[in-house]
């Protein structure tokens, strides 16, 4: 099959309903309701990359499977040039949506479960790796875009996924049938799982011995018997539904359209499981994963800091103040701690090493300190913008109030900004502001691919702290 454009993803969308709830109401066609629509635009923009010639090294690779021409988003890394390749990929398309377009958690799924479905078979003798094989060329071959679940809710947190007082805490194997196996539980926090044609669903954490049923890798259709997806809000998110420039970002909306998918006793068929039971392979699955999808936010965070510090600049210039030595000053740093974040991710991919698969996976270490420093620079690059930009990101009127004969002439005589400019520019670009930087975003960039103290869990881990005491003491004699 061709690669498809934006157009006809959205297209294939339409032709496999899903059984999807938002604000109390059943969705009929996810591709048109105003809370989903901006974040099915903004992964229709993962397919028109792919028919871009200025960029078609970036959005298209050929398959290690069949040898053809494939969406980037499903392609296997086999080379460090991948990893850097990604990276790429993923500011460009940061710069073009400002926003989450949602594809990253399946990729990264389908790489790490590429590679550890090789080693599970020639450590244990199963049948994984075959079955992930066809099921990616499956992928490819119809230019699919895959939902990535890790998160589950986890309940008591104190207590292992098979000590909980809810099973249903963690997705779990309820029953092995000769057919497949049947599997409860639901993932939460899931980015573009509402707008996505499969689920792959993987572990959350490592797993002991009496968690074996919590050992789950497969992959669903995302409208299988069972499978129910609630929308989840968002900051002012009813201004989808109003229209109007108040949404600030209207074209993609804001982070990835996050849902939790509830797997409500849904039938695998064996040909599209991944991991059933062996849980020591659990953690290596989550950390690989990881490892990859925090790789990828010094490259998208850094494409959507490029817009948020354009979105600065033209609003200092709208308000008279570009010259002023101290907004230079904040524009600088807000430049300096973006490229920071971007060569991050380019240095844990230029350091990608191979796999005996022959996949290969970016530096652990590096990957780790990226997503770190995502959870700082982030904030701050936003709260360098808030500062340029003035308190009238907070309580500027509404497009309704610009456009109203009454107040309308008070908004654009008090809203103008230096010599002509109007007040509705000075409005757009402060409400694409509000979008970017008072809401979900920082939150996202907190918690996605794991929360600050997950990384410094693997940080202090791969740090290797003895080699480092065995230098300083060669170095003061004591060896």
């Amino acid at each position: 099959m061709p690669l498809m454009t934006g157009a006809q993803y959205i297209e294939s969308l339409k032709k496999v309903p899903i059984e999807v709830y938002a604000l109390g109401e059943r969705i009929a066609d996810r591709t048109e309701h105003p809370l989903i629509r901006p974040h099915v635009n903004a992964a229709a923009e993962t397919y028109n990359l792919a028919h871009d010639a200025k960029f078609s090294d970036l959005g298209v690779a050929t398959s290690n499977l069949s040898g053809q021409p494939v969406n980037r988003f499903t392609h296997i890394h086999h080379s460090a040039q991948d990893l850097v390749t990604k990276v790429k990929m993923l500011r460009l398309l940061g710069q073009r949506t400002g926003s989450c377009f949602q594809r990253c958690v399946g990729f990264d799924a389908m790489n790490a479960l590429y590679s550890i479905t090789f080693d599970m078979d020639k450590a244990k003798g199963t049948q994984y790796h075959g079955r992930f094989r066809d099921y990616l060329k499956f992928v490819q071959d119809n230019d699919l875009m895959p939902d990535g679940a890790m998160t589950d809710p986890k309940g008591d947190r104190s207590l292992a996924p098979s000590q909980q007082h809810d099973p249903d805490q963690y997705l779990h194997i309820v029953e092995r049938r000769q057919d497949g196996v049947v599997i409860r539980g639901a993932k939460i926090h899931q980015s573009g799982a509402v707008n996505s044609h499969e689920v792959i669903a993987m572990p959350t954490r490592a797993l002991g011995p009496d968690d074996k049923d919590y050992a789950i890798a497969c992959a669903v259709p995302a409208n299988a018997p069972g499978m129910v997806y609630i929308f989840g809000r968002q900051t002012n998110d009813t201004r989808k539904i109003e229209g109007g420039f108040d949404q600030g970002n209207a074209s993609y909306g804001l982070v990835g359209g996050e849902a939790t998918v509830v797997f409500d006793n849904v039938l695998v068929p064996w040909e599209r499981v991944f991991l059933a039971g062996e849980a020591e392979y659990a953690g290596p699955l989550v950390e690989r994963f990881a490892a990859f999808h925090r790789q990828n936010y010094g490259g998208c965070k850094s494409g959507v800091a490029d817009v948020v510090i354009g979105a600065a600049a033209a609003l200092a210039e709208y308000q008279g103040v570009e010259k002023a030595p101290h907004i230079r000053d904040k524009l600088t740093e807000m430049m300096l701690l973006s490229e920071t974040l971007h060569a991050c991710s380019l240095a844990c991919s230029s350091e990608g090493k191979p796999t005996p698969s022959g996949a290969y996976v970016v530096d652990y270490m590096l990957a780790n300190i990226t997503k770190q420093n995502v959870t700082r620079y982030i904030y701050e690059i936003y709260r360098l913008a808030q500062d340029i930009a003035g308190g009238f990101l907070a309580t500027m009127p509404s497009e309704r109030d610009l456009r109203h004969p009454r107040v309308g002439p008070f908004v654009e005589k008090y809203y103008r900004g230096a010599g002509e400019v109007p007040a509705e520019y000075r409005l757009r670009l402060g409400r694409l502001l509000e979008n970017m930087t008072c809401s979900i975003a920082p939150v996202e960039s907190m918690h996605g691919a794991g929360s600050p103290q997950a990384q410094r869990v693997m940080i202090l881990r791969q740090g290797d702290l003895e080699a480092k005491k065995r230098l300083a003491r060669k170095l003061a004699g004591l060896e």
